[in-house]
């Protein structure tokens, strides 16, 4: 799982949507900005509108629940942390946020992973999101979006060349006490890695 948390970093950059011009103050703003902060490396920015730790927290919790199928993603990945990721989720988290913040600020994978602090896993938030919302990746519009009173779900669309499908990322947002929305979870992290493993398991057999 070599860089994980940074689904919705990878997934705002992968194109486009920086640009969407029809957003309003509400939980699609928020993750606009969320998206110029990576371009312009403003990480106070970013972190108004983005929760790393809880982002963190949450990916660590649902990729535990399906390590076995990181071994189709990550080599070794599967048997390195089946039955122990949890017991290394406080340092997962702290790696996996010094690597967002110095990605927010750099721009750059090789200095974020730098960043990071050596580990018992080698286990990366954004290597993994780059797995699931490739560089060929382009972000296709909103899926779908629901605002029900301080919660909201947001559906980002992206093109998966590798596969020849798409994928969602579904985003939780809160609105928080000052009004603006800040993004807490991607609510179907576990679906997306483990449909990316079937996905790259029936590209291998097919291209023999």
């Amino acid at each position: 799982m070599k860089r994980l948390l940074l689904f919705v970093l990878l997934a705002l950059a992968a194109g486009g949507y920086y640009y969407y011009t029809s957003l309003k103050k509400g939980p699609e703003y928020a993750l606009l900005q969320a998206a110029a902060a990576t371009q312009t490396h403003d990480l106070a920015a970013f972190e108004r509108y983005v929760d790393v730790d809880a982002l963190t927290s949450h990916l660590v919790d649902d990729v535990a629940d399906h390590s076995g199928v990181l071994a189709a993603l990550v080599p070794g990945g599967g048997l390195a942390l089946r039955g122990g990721l949890r017991l290394l989720k406080p340092q997962l988290t702290k790696a996996a946020h010094n690597e967002v913040q110095r990605y927010v600020e750099t721009g750059s994978l090789e200095a974020a992973q730098a960043a990071a602090p050596k580990r018992l896993v080698n286990l990366s938030l954004l290597g993994l999101a780059g797995r699931v919302v490739s560089p060929d990746s382009k972000f296709k519009g909103i899926k779908y979006s629901t605002d029900k009173g301080n919660e909201a779900l947001v559906g980002l669309e992206f093109s998966q060349p590798r596969y020849d499908t798409t994928m969602v990322v579904e985003v939780k947002l809160l609105k928080q006490a000052d009004g603006h929305w800040q993004a807490k979870q991607i609510t179907n992290a576990d679906e997306l890695v483990a449909g990316v493993a079937r996905l790259e398991k029936n590209h291998l057999l097919n291209s023999h």
